[in-house]
């Protein structure tokens, strides 16, 4: 049986991957990643959790993410990596360029005569601009509440059972939570429409999201790309149509192979090796 075809799409935007946390779905990114042939690819930030990383604990299936971000770049994909809170230590790295990879802040794409202003979104959370400390503490306590969530579903899945997100329960209930999502949206919305832009695309909150907003100086359609802990989505852009890509129901890439090892963990020194092995392969 021959390969399958890779379904081609224009624009793709990932965010909040969080590589080196235990909360990260990495192999289902990579089965998504491997089903698609992106023209371009923007990484929206918190691909790599740089707050939380641990030299014990890095799945291959994490690098193969790397591995496989880095091969587009020697397809002929675009890839640019805007920085966000998670990986923040980038930032400095912001105006560099090599071939079709670019790291920057934020970024705007025209599509089809309409501009989209693309940037992670940490800029509009009062916790990282005053309290880091805080918002560290609380993405701790949130990947702890997601090991607590996957040993729950395991215990679920014994009993036939469907999987719960106890992390979407409690932003869906409490309603600081709620009012901050409205919030966040709708300062994203106010400031995209002051500065002209049709679309404004943010990640940061994981929370999947596309729609109109209309204030008394215009309209905005606004997008959020979610994650890949717990929603496990991306945006695409084809045809001149946006959609929000869900892995859930995609069967197709869920069908994909990988390899039995890709759950082994990397020591330190392989590590290293893979990451610089991957930059210097990537052709200008």
């Amino acid at each position: 049986m021959g390969k399958r075809r890779k379904r081609e799409v224009e624009l793709v935007i990932i965010s909040d991957v969080h590589l080196g946390t235990y909360g990260c779905h990495a192999e289902e990114l990579l089965k998504y990643l491997k089903s698609i042939k992106p023209k371009r690819l923007i990484l929206n930030g918190d691909i790599i959790d740089m707050w939380q990383f641990s030299k014990r604990y890095w799945p291959k299936s994490h690098m193969q993410v790397v591995k496989h971000i880095t091969g587009l770049l020697a397809k002929g994909t675009k890839v640019t990596y805007l920085t966000g809170n998670h990986d923040e230590m980038l930032r400095k790295f912001a105006s560099f360029k090599l071939g079709g990879f670019q790291i920057a802040n934020k970024k705007v794409v025209s599509l089809n005569g309409q501009s989209a202003w693309i940037f992670h979104g940490d800029v509009f959370d009062v916790t990282m601009q005053y309290s880091k400390w805080l918002a560290k503490l609380g993405a701790i306590g949130y990947d702890t509440l997601i090991l607590i969530n996957s040993f729950v579903n395991f215990i679920l899945k014994l009993l036939g059972r469907g999987k719960i997100s106890l992390s979407k329960r409690v932003k869906d209930s409490v309603k600081q939570a709620v009012k901050f999502i409205d919030d966040f949206e709708k300062t994203a919305a106010d400031i995209a429409i002051s500065n002209g832009y049709q679309y404004v695309i943010c990640g940061h909150i994981h929370q999947p999201a596309m729609r109109k907003i209309t204030t008394e100086k215009g309209e905005v359609t606004y997008l959020n790309s979610g994650d890949w802990v717990e929603n496990l989505t991306a945006l695409e852009y084809d045809q001149g149509m946006w959609r929000i890509y869900n892995y859930h129901d995609d069967q197709i890439a869920q069908k994909i192979k990988l390899s039995k090892h890709v759950r082994q963990s990397l020591d330190n020194d392989e590590i290293f090796k893979d990451l610089v092995s991957e930059f210097l392969s990537v052709k200008k």
